[in-house]
């Protein structure tokens, strides 16, 4: 069997999106954050190696599941020489992430919850809403927008001063 020329195991980055379904955009992205990595020919276009395209999937599923892409590019940084995750990294940062992930969604639940509560309340600053406006100091003084009450008062104020001058 004739040896492949080393130019054809690469792909360049229009291959690579779609091969892997990224944008091209993307791919310069992830690169420019050290989540993937390129070389250049002579004419200074990127080629990236095939096993880039496990790298993607890798980066792509972590995303999908809210893994930030500072945490994913340590993740990626931890293997050996840096080489494309398998199975087994997968299933190893993939537990670690899983307590990470549990917190997030008890944090969207209690969210859930506590905009069911505001909606309910109409003028979101009673001392329920604490969603929209949690140190709401205002809403001690009662309902309403205080704060446009404060000023169409002042410039009540205002306005009847001016007609009792003379002159106007």
């Amino acid at each position: 069997m004739a040896d492949v020329p080393q130019l054809s195991r690469q792909l360049t980055v229009g291959q690579l999106a779609a091969r892997s379904g990224a944008a091209v955009s993307a791919l310069h992205f992830y690169e420019s954050k050290g989540l993937i990595s390129s070389t250049r020919t002579a004419g200074n276009q990127r080629r990236f190696t095939r096993d880039t395209l496990r790298r993607v999937a890798f980066v792509r599923a972590a995303q999908r599941v809210g893994i930030p892409l500072a945490v994913i590019r340590e993740a990626l940084a931890e293997l050996p020489e840096e080489r494309t995750p398998n199975r087994e990294d997968w299933a190893r940062l993939s537990e670690a992430w899983r307590g990470e992930l549990d917190e997030r969604i008890g944090q969207l639940l209690e969210l859930r919850d506590r905009l069911t509560d505001c909606i309910g309340c109409g003028c979101l600053s009673l001392e329920k809403c604490t969603l929209s406006n949690p140190y709401d100091e205002l809403g001690e003084q009662g309902p309403g927008a205080r704060r446009l009450r404060v000023d169409r008062a002042v410039r009540e104020r205002d306005d009847a001063g001016a007609c009792a001058r003379p002159g106007t």
